[in-house]
């Protein structure tokens, strides 16, 4: 009874079915254990072609030199960084989801968050090769590193946002890495304690630091996991805002706004949220983990989608207002004639993108329509669509026109290598998460064990009959009370 004061019974159960901790390990822990299907091969290939294509394409760039990219004399930048800070977005949810939401006491995160935290990672791997390679001389790479060296005056610049990029981006890997390897280590024991091969154990055993399940462990890992998870938070914040700020602090027309830091970590939690939808309503139907990713948990992801949606929308219709209200005529121009005009070169990005991350999410109102699985997925590729979109939008229609007409019948378009590199990263990203699936278990198990008999269905069935019991009982009392 003590457990009704804690989880109302009005709240949807967070796990499916009639569910006991042995049958939680297994539902769980057993995709582990069985051997690789023919559908997980077939996409494993798939993204290790990927790959492959990615890495030949980088070979022509590094090998070639950057003119192997279409970039040209306004455009500096294109692809290559569009596709940082997209990768950079789509690595936000999941930290969000870990670290906040664990602060916050937010219990539906538990079936998600294993998941999440695997795509931070992966993401954040895809997005640093962007800048890397867009040096051109690659080899030259650690100039950015701040060591004492004897190169003279060249040193690291520490006013440029693209060096903050670096603390950030690799602070922010850090951090998220060792977040998902604490949560990992109680269920990797789980897996070595039920391994049948030598080889399986020597690895789980190597893989889970020892762990006993003792309460000394117990209490070091919780302990850790708090720890983690508040110097995240600020990261989730920090990361994109810094981001930002290669645009923010310049004074190219359609960048230097003081919106963008706030418009940005939106903006990336948005797209985030988006692709672990896509992630996990694959997953829970090819490993059987309905039970465990609910519909609930699918609906609130998807609130937390309109949210952001709405909060970007707000941003997109204050740029332009500011941009006309600010009486500068290069900004004004920038906004007016190559976003906001349909009949611009770029005009159909800007409205694609205003379609995608405005009013598509604004569907979501609607409850039937959150808890729609398929309906969820397809937004959720529309909303990674809309975004990427966005960065786009922001980096190219801002200077494919400089001040030189002469310059203006320049039409930025990728090139095949480029093309080729960011497939490049969906295949790594892929087969990072094909690997992940399959070798460690999805979701955390002694988390899902935690709310077992707080939030799982068959007992709040039980509590919710204990409670009519009760109350059924306190009526005859009073009646009886009131008859004396």
């Amino acid at each position: 009874m003590s457990l009704l004061k804690y989880e109302s019974q009005l709240r949807e159960p967070l796990i499916d079915g009639d569910k006991n901790y042995h049958q939680v390990t297994e539902d769980i822990i057993s995709p582990v254990e069985t051997t690789p299907t023919r559908l997980w091969w077939i996409g494993l290939s798939i993204a290790a072609a990927l790959l492959l294509f990615g890495i030949y394409s980088v070979y022509r760039e590094v090998d070639y030199g950057i003119g192997q990219w279409n970039i040209n004399h306004t455009v500096g930048w294109g692809w290559d960084i569009t596709n940082f800070v997209w990768w950079i977005g789509i690595g936000h949810a999941g930290t969000l989801i870990s670290a906040i939401l664990l602060l916050f006491g937010q219990k539906w995160r538990t079936g998600v968050n294993r998941a999440a935290e695997a795509m931070t990672i992966f993401a954040v791997m895809c997005a640093g090769q962007f800048p890397i390679f867009h040096m051109g001389r690659v080899w030259m790479g650690f100039f950015v590193l701040p060591y004492p060296n004897s190169r003279g005056p060249v040193w690291p610049n520490f006013n440029s946002a693209l060096l903050w990029d670096v603390f950030a981006v690799s602070t922010y890997f850090t951090v998220s890495l060792l977040f998902w390897y604490t949560g990992l280590l109680p269920d990797l024991a789980t897996v070595r304690d039920r391994a049948k091969t030598k080889f399986r154990k020597m690895f789980y055993g190597l893989a889970s630091f020892g762990w006993t399940g003792s309460t000394k462990h117990w209490q070091r890992q919780e302990s850790l996991a708090l720890v983690l998870a508040g110097l995240a938070t600020p990261l989730v914040l920090s990361v994109h805002t810094i981001v930002s700020f290669d645009f923010a602090t310049s004074v190219i027309p359609g960048w230097h706004t003081t919106i963008f830091p706030p418009y940005f970590v939106a903006g990336a939690v948005f797209s985030g949220f988006a692709m672990v939808q896509n992630l996990l309503i694959i997953t829970r139907k090819l490993l059987h983990l309905e039970d465990y990713i609910t519909i609930g948990h699918i609906e609130a992801m998807n609130k937390v989608i309109v949210l952001t949606g709405s909060i970007v929308g707000c941003a997109y219709l204050s740029e332009l207002f500011v941009a006309w209200y600010s009486q500068n005529t290069y900004e004004w121009w920038a906004f007016r004639e190559s976003r906001v005009n349909i009949f611009s070169p770029y005009g159909w990005a800007y409205f694609g993108m205003m379609f995608c991350n405005v009013v598509s999410p604004q569907l979501f109102w609607s409850r039937k329509l959150r808890r729609n699985v398929l309906f969820t997925f397809f937004l959720a590729i529309l909303v990674n669509v809309g975004m990427w979109f966005e960065r786009f939008v922001i980096i190219v229609t801002s200077i494919y026109r400089d001040y030189l007409p002469s310059s203006w019948t320049t039409y930025y378009s990728p090139s095949i290598w480029e093309i080729g590199f960011y497939l490049g990263t969906f295949g790594l990203f892929f087969v990072c998460y094909f690997l992940f699936a399959k070798f460690f278990p999805v979701i955390a198990v002694a988390e899902i064990k935690a709310i077992l008999k707080l939030s799982g269905e068959s007992y709040k069935d039980k509590m919710s009959g204990m409670e009519a019991m009760s109350a059924e009982k306190f009526y005859e009392e009073e009646v009886e009370a009131h008859a004396h």
